[in-house]
């Protein structure tokens, strides 16, 4: 990565988006041969996995609102065309090239897709499509991602920040009202409730909502005392018991809510506690490489952890293993050559928007001004 551009990596996020992926892989290895299926155990447990995604969702939608706002306050605007170009260059390469060897597979006839399913893979709209199959079912995240990415530079740029991080907080209060209103309204998208884009918004919406307020809630007394109490490990404890209760209705209603809420604080104070225990595990070089690993594990994992398959790739544990092994043969075979692409692009831009930064310096104080209390000396220290 060039120096340029280069930032420091928020502390503590690789490492939890690090537990995220093992959360996903624990969940979906459940069922596969050889695991161990004890059902009073994993009955217990809830859907880990989508636990694993949630906490995703929250830590994108803070990571590319610290990004967004950095830019605002050095640019005094948001440049779409720079945004989406880095997230082609991020997200495109290795889910497309993941799509390619699924599509080879099926017309070999090695695995078998439903109608539908490449058509929604391949454009990002298969949180749409509860007829998905195993082979591409977890592409919906990547599409609820997409969407967001769409849609939440846009608002901020057409609203302004403050408006737009307000909006944000609209979507985290209606999320209940959305996944309620689309079981009793929305028949037909009853089976995904908690993946079509409105009733899962609200997880990443919390992020946004967080990057843009957390130095203004760190100076409230109350909330301070959350985030440093010696006791904090009991809100990541009761977002686990929280997803191992409740019914559909009261999961939609209040539970995913919570659970959201407590991510949220989870990852403030993983960003500002970085040498006691739980730091120094987050940010371990293991758990962090896992980290890192995480989007290209996610997208592979799927092929091998399938439960609905006897074969030798897909039983435990060496179904866990070849994940891994794919995982880093994708990651710096395809991923890292188009990090290279994009921190280059990024290194241009940088140039460029200082040149124009230095001629139009009201404009730019008057963009900082526009931000919420203490969100700027937040966003300095952002990757």
């Amino acid at each position: 990565m060039s120096s340029q551009v280069a930032a420091k990596r928020v502390p503590g996020l690789d490492g939890l988006r690090g537990l995220s992926i093992l959360l996903v892989l624990c969940g979906h290895a459940v069922g596969t041969i050889g695991f161990y299926n004890n059902p009073a155990l994993w009955s217990h447990t809830g859907d880990l996995g989508n636990l694993g995604v949630r906490v995703f969702f929250v830590i994108s939608g803070y990571i590319i609102t610290l990004l967004l706002l950095k830019e605002t306050a050095k640019t005094g605007t948001i440049s779409l065309t720079e945004f989406y170009k880095r997230r082609t260059l991020r997200i495109f390469p290795a889910s497309y090239f993941f799509l390619l060897c699924v599509t080879a597979a099926f017309y070999l006839g090695i695995i078998e897709l439903h109608r539908g399913d490449l058509l929604h893979a391949y454009t990002y709209t298969i949180n749409f499509f509860p007829e998905r199959s195993w082979w591409v079912g977890h592409l919906w995240s990547l599409s609820v991602e997409e969407q967001f990415y769409l849609l939440w530079p846009l608002t901020l740029l057409v609203l302004g920040v403050r408006k737009g991080l307000k909006a944000a907080v609209v979507v985290v209060l209606l999320g209940p009202v959305m996944r309620l209103g689309t079981y009793y309204f929305w028949v037909s998208q009853r089976p995904d409730i908690g993946n079509s884009f409105p009733t899962i918004a609200d997880a990443i919406a919390t992020g946004c909502v967080l990057a843009g307020y957390k130095q203004d809630l760190l100076g409230q007394n109350w909330f301070r005392k959350i985030i440093d109490s010696k006791y904090f490990f009991l809100i990541p404890m009761a977002a686990l018991a929280l997803n191992m209760r409740g019914g559909a209705r009261l999961r939609w209603a209040v539970l995913e809510t919570t659970i959201n809420l407590f991510i949220a604080l989870c990852v403030c104070r993983v960003t500002i506690h970085t040498k006691d225990w739980a730091g120094r595990v987050l940010n371990s070089s293991p758990l962090v490489f896992v980290g890192v690993l995480s989007y290209s594990l996610y997208v592979w994992q799927q092929l091998f952890l399938n439960r609905g398959s006897a074969a030798w790739p897909n039983r435990f544990p060496q179904n866990v293993v070849l994940a891994f092994v794919v995982a880093v043969l994708c990651h710096y075979l395809i991923e890292k050559p188009f990090l290279k692409l994009r921190d280059a692009a990024k290194s241009r831009s940088v140039s460029s928007s200082t040149a124009s930064v230095t001629a139009d310096v009201p404009a730019v104080a008057l963009a900082k001004a526009s931000l919420p209390v203490g969100a700027a000396a937040d966003i300095s220290t952002s990757s």
